[in-house]
Protein backbone atom coordinates (compact mmCIF):
# COMPACT_ATOMS: atom_id res chain seq x y z
CA UNK A 1 0.00 0.00 0.00
CA UNK A 2 1.33 3.45 -0.89
CA UNK A 3 2.30 6.29 1.41
CA UNK A 4 -0.60 8.82 0.45
CA UNK A 5 -2.98 5.91 0.66
CA UNK A 6 -1.97 5.00 4.43
CA UNK A 7 -1.97 8.60 5.58
CA UNK A 8 -5.38 8.52 4.03
CA UNK A 9 -6.29 5.75 5.90
CA UNK A 10 -4.65 7.18 9.16
CA UNK A 11 -7.32 9.98 9.15
CA UNK A 12 -9.93 8.19 8.01
CA UNK A 13 -9.77 5.95 11.11
CA UNK A 14 -9.14 8.60 13.35
CA UNK A 15 -11.74 8.98 16.07
CA UNK A 16 -14.48 11.14 14.64
CA UNK A 17 -14.16 13.90 17.92
CA UNK A 18 -13.68 16.93 15.72
CA UNK A 19 -10.24 17.35 16.64
CA UNK A 20 -8.15 13.96 16.17
CA UNK A 21 -9.13 13.95 12.35
CA UNK A 22 -7.66 17.18 11.56
CA UNK A 23 -4.80 16.88 13.94
CA UNK A 24 -3.80 13.86 11.92
CA UNK A 25 -4.28 15.98 8.97
CA UNK A 26 -1.65 18.80 10.28
CA UNK A 27 1.06 16.08 11.41
CA UNK A 28 0.50 14.16 8.07
CA UNK A 29 3.59 15.97 6.34
CA UNK A 30 5.83 15.29 8.79
CA UNK A 31 4.71 11.17 9.22
CA UNK A 32 4.93 11.18 4.78
CA UNK A 33 8.58 13.46 4.52
CA UNK A 34 10.22 10.58 7.29
CA UNK A 35 7.90 7.65 6.09
CA UNK A 36 9.14 8.69 2.57
CA UNK A 37 13.18 8.25 3.56
CA UNK A 38 12.35 4.83 4.65
CA UNK A 39 12.30 1.89 1.86
CA UNK A 40 9.59 -0.12 2.78
CA UNK A 41 5.90 0.60 3.13
CA UNK A 42 5.71 -1.71 5.86
CA UNK A 43 7.76 -3.79 8.66
CA UNK A 44 7.55 -6.39 11.05
CA UNK A 45 7.57 -5.91 14.79
CA UNK A 46 7.59 -7.93 17.44
CA UNK A 47 4.05 -8.13 19.29
CA UNK A 48 2.42 -10.17 22.50
CA UNK A 49 -0.38 -11.29 22.27
CA UNK A 50 -2.30 -8.76 23.55
CA UNK A 51 -0.75 -6.41 20.19
CA UNK A 52 1.98 -4.45 22.35
CA UNK A 53 5.51 -3.94 20.62
CA UNK A 54 8.23 -5.37 22.25
CA UNK A 55 10.86 -3.26 23.60
CA UNK A 56 14.26 -3.90 23.88
CA UNK A 57 15.96 -1.89 26.57
CA UNK A 58 19.86 -1.27 25.62
CA UNK A 59 23.19 -0.12 27.73
CA UNK A 60 25.49 1.82 26.98
CA UNK A 61 28.82 -0.03 27.34
CA UNK A 62 30.71 2.73 28.73
CA UNK A 63 27.95 4.03 30.99
CA UNK A 64 25.68 1.15 31.38
CA UNK A 65 23.10 3.10 33.47
CA UNK A 66 22.57 5.07 30.42
CA UNK A 67 19.70 2.83 28.99
CA UNK A 68 17.70 3.38 25.91
CA UNK A 69 14.46 1.69 24.98
CA UNK A 70 13.82 0.59 21.18
CA UNK A 71 11.44 -1.24 18.96
CA UNK A 72 12.88 -2.99 16.03
CA UNK A 73 11.50 -3.08 12.97
CA UNK A 74 12.42 -5.77 10.58
CA UNK A 75 11.63 -5.20 6.13
CA UNK A 76 10.65 -9.25 5.89
CA UNK A 77 9.51 -11.54 8.06
CA UNK A 78 12.59 -13.77 7.16
CA UNK A 79 15.03 -10.72 9.10
CA UNK A 80 13.18 -11.33 12.62
CA UNK A 81 16.29 -12.67 14.19
CA UNK A 82 14.86 -15.81 15.91
CA UNK A 83 17.15 -15.39 18.82
CA UNK A 84 14.57 -12.19 19.66
CA UNK A 85 12.02 -13.90 21.22
CA UNK A 86 10.22 -15.01 18.50
CA UNK A 87 9.60 -18.56 17.77
CA UNK A 88 11.23 -19.06 20.89
CA UNK A 89 8.25 -17.54 22.52
CA UNK A 90 5.25 -18.85 21.48
CA UNK A 91 3.49 -15.23 23.31
CA UNK A 92 5.94 -13.24 20.40
CA UNK A 93 4.61 -13.00 16.86
CA UNK A 94 6.19 -10.81 14.56
CA UNK A 95 3.56 -8.83 12.93
CA UNK A 96 3.15 -6.58 9.68
CA UNK A 97 2.41 -3.07 9.95
CA UNK A 98 2.47 -0.15 8.17
CA UNK A 99 4.99 2.48 7.96
CA UNK A 100 2.56 5.11 8.51
CA UNK A 101 0.67 3.66 11.30
CA UNK A 102 4.50 2.84 13.17
CA UNK A 103 5.09 6.18 12.74
CA UNK A 104 1.83 8.00 14.46
CA UNK A 105 1.86 5.69 17.08
CA UNK A 106 5.49 6.83 18.05
CA UNK A 107 4.42 9.99 18.89
CA UNK A 108 2.78 8.68 22.04
CA UNK A 109 4.72 5.86 23.22
CA UNK A 110 5.72 7.23 26.01
CA UNK A 111 8.27 4.65 27.21
CA UNK A 112 9.88 3.79 24.16
CA UNK A 113 13.05 6.13 22.88
CA UNK A 114 13.08 5.21 19.31
CA UNK A 115 12.36 2.73 16.71
CA UNK A 116 15.41 1.37 15.03
CA UNK A 117 14.27 0.26 10.90
CA UNK A 118 16.43 -2.27 9.45
CA UNK A 119 16.45 -1.24 5.81
CA UNK A 120 17.83 -3.82 3.69
CA UNK A 121 16.73 -7.02 3.94
CA UNK A 122 19.07 -10.43 5.21
CA UNK A 123 21.27 -7.08 6.51
CA UNK A 124 21.12 -6.46 10.23
CA UNK A 125 23.91 -3.34 9.87
CA UNK A 126 21.89 -0.89 7.68
CA UNK A 127 19.73 0.80 10.17
CA UNK A 128 17.84 3.83 10.41
CA UNK A 129 16.93 5.44 13.89
CA UNK A 130 13.61 7.87 14.51
CA UNK A 131 13.79 9.20 17.68
CA UNK A 132 10.66 9.77 19.61
CA UNK A 133 11.71 13.03 20.96
CA UNK A 134 12.70 13.51 17.37
CA UNK A 135 9.55 13.29 15.69
CA UNK A 136 7.66 14.73 18.29
CA UNK A 137 9.55 18.26 18.07
CA UNK A 138 9.17 18.64 14.11
CA UNK A 139 5.35 17.44 14.62
CA UNK A 140 5.81 20.12 17.26
CA UNK A 141 7.19 22.84 15.05
CA UNK A 142 4.78 21.86 11.99
CA UNK A 143 1.52 22.46 14.47
CA UNK A 144 3.04 25.76 15.34
CA UNK A 145 3.93 26.81 12.07
CA UNK A 146 -0.07 25.91 10.90
CA UNK A 147 -1.40 28.26 14.23
CA UNK A 148 1.36 30.72 13.73
CA UNK A 149 0.05 32.00 10.08
CA UNK A 150 -0.88 35.64 9.95
CA UNK A 151 -4.97 35.47 8.83
CA UNK A 152 -5.36 37.52 5.71
CA UNK A 153 -8.70 39.69 6.90
CA UNK A 154 -11.05 38.56 3.94
CA UNK A 155 -11.90 42.86 3.45
CA UNK A 156 -7.94 43.44 2.46
CA UNK A 157 -8.48 44.60 -1.09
Amino acid sequence: MDLKTQIQLLIDNAPNDGITPQLVTAIAPVISAIASELRHPQYYILQNLEKDWVLTTLSNRANPKKEKRAIYAYPTLQDVPLSLNAGLDPQVIAAPVLIADILFQLVALEPVDSIVFFETPGMSTNAVEIKRTELQQLIQETLQQKHSRPKIPPDIA
